[in-house]
């Protein structure tokens, strides 16, 4: 959101389906006793592809595994994330990349990765774990190759440091949950930034120690706009400057959330190019730190499920190229309201989630303008989703207006209570009364409590509340 006015209210890129090229497949190889591999293509460019693999542990625990198949003719891996691949001729396998080692009984692990077909591309029916065959029902465990003992990679150590980043670490997710380095469901509270071009003196030290030690805030959200003066103005001046917000936030023990935030126009498509080199440059530079979180398109609209899934498709292997275990949030028709905005609803994106490891599905609510069947939908989606609610205001929709604390009340007591995590809009001093600061703040040294107004009042309380992270 910025200073506009919100409007509530196919172009599909289609697979072309080519002489030798397979369609868009899936299938579950009834292939381990106690495993089950379901690999599904989940796009496919000229001479390329990309696919996604999960293997669901219907035995005793593993340690470890490494995944093997055949391909048929003419497929070659080029790149793979959450996972090692090695390929001789046409044999395949594909070993756990230490963190997802560990699979408990019913309990899943996925991979994904990049290749290169000639001839062909058809999916593999028959697979091996740890060298035995999956017969995708549970029965007597195939006996692993000898693996090490599990290290700090699967089972981290306790702690050392209290701020949000040291506690938990590596952020992933698991089902619908976000989680920390210890597989446990977290949630995660803090703010974002109002445009980078229009408000550059708001976040400063002083204004970002508020953040972190007064507000206890646990992640920040960088609102860096495409269009609207800027990206597109300065490629390389706003990289550089939310690259040192990431740093910034790091030192500070917060998670970011580096937001590519597409507004106008609302397809992000359109910015597709721009997208991929953004992407590239912070997921190379960023990619040995634990605290960057990917927001790949702030709110798309007026454009179908399947154009977002589109522009994703082609987004997030360039980020897992670079940074493989990175936690990606991917915006939602209607202005990320899951489709509700455009009178449709999340059973769009259940039908057909994206095929990767580590996705979670952006949700925005302004509390004046968003309310019950919001909610409802929100309530409805959370059991089958993982969301994150990446941008939340407590007034209408355009920024301003009566700040409805009735309603931010119910919203943020139904995040709460379904663990989903929450950022809100704005930590500036925007002439709006969704901002945090009175108008002037910035300019100034002090971000104290005298400064706020009443909705930076109402949600420093809500963020300033202990945090809940368990490790165990």
């Amino acid at each position: 959101m910025s200073q506009r006015t919100r409007a509530l209210g196919s172009l599909f890129a289609a697979l072309l389906a080519m002489t030798g090229i397979g369609a868009i497949a899936g299938t579950s190889a009834q292939a381990a006793a106690g495993c089950k591999v379901d690999y599904a293509v989940t796009n496919q460019w000229g001479e390329g592809f990309g696919a996604n693999v999960t293997l669901t542990n219907l035995g005793d625990p593993l340690t470890s595994w490494t995944v093997g198949w055949t391909f048929s003719s003419g497929q070659r891996i080029t790149q793979a994330w959450n996972g090692t691949a090695t390929q001789s001729g046409n044999a395949v396998s594909v070993r756990d990349a230490g963190h997802n080692g560990v699979v408990r009984t019913g309990g899943t692990a996925s991979f994904g990765f990049n290749g290169t077909w000639s001839g062909s591309n058809a999916v593999p029916t028959q697979f091996t774990v740890n060298g035995v065959a999956c017969t995708g029902s549970a029965g007597s465990t195939p006996t692993p190759t000898p693996t090490p003992t599990p290290t700090s990679t699967t089972t981290p150590p306790p702690p050392t440091g209290t701020t949000p980043l040291a506690i938990n670490g590596q952020l992933s997710v698991c089902g619908v949950n976000l989680c920390n380095q210890y597989g446990k469901p977290i949630q995660l509270r803090g703010a974002s930034t109002h445009g980078l071009q229009w408000f550059p003196g708001c976040y400063n030290t002083s204004s970002l120690n508020t953040l972190a030690n007064d507000w206890k805030a646990d992640v920040l959200r960088i609102a860096m706009y495409v269009n609207e003066d800027g990206y597109v103005t300065d490629p390389s001046g706003f990289t550089a400057r939310v690259n040192t917000l990431v740093d910034q936030a790091e030192s500070r023990g917060m998670y970011s959330i580096i937001d590519f935030h597409t507004l106008t126009p609302g397809d992000p498509n359109v910015n597709l190019e721009n997208a991929k080199t953004f992407f590239r440059n912070v997921a190379t530079r960023n990619a040995a730190k634990k605290n960057v979180i990917y927001e790949i398109a702030n709110e798309p609209n007026g454009v179908t499920w399947e154009q977002i899934r589109t522009y994703a498709n082609q987004v997030i292997p360039i980020i897992k190229a670079a940074d493989p275990d990175a936690v990606i949030i991917v915006g939602t028709r209607g202005w990320s309201s899951l489709g509700v905005s455009n009178g449709s609803s999340s059973a769009e994106i259940v039908a057909n989630p994206l095929a990767f490891s580590n996705i979670m599905y952006a949700f925005h609510f302004y509390a004046a303008s968003h309310q019950d069947n919001y909610r409802a939908e929100v309530r409805n989606a959370a059991a089958k989703l993982p969301i994150f609610v990446t941008e939340w205001g407590t007034t209408s929709a355009t920024g301003g207006g009566t700040v409805d604390i009735a309603s931010s009340t119910a919203w943020l007591d139904l995040l709460d209570s379904l663990k989903i995590s929450h950022v809100n809009w704005t930590y500036s001093d925007a002439n709006e009364s969704s901002a945090a600061f009175r108008p002037g703040t910035c300019a100034g040294s002090s971000y104290g409590t005298g400064q706020l107004t009443q909705s930076g009042q109402f949600v420093r309380s809500r963020i300033v509340t202990a945090d809940s992270f368990p490790t165990s």
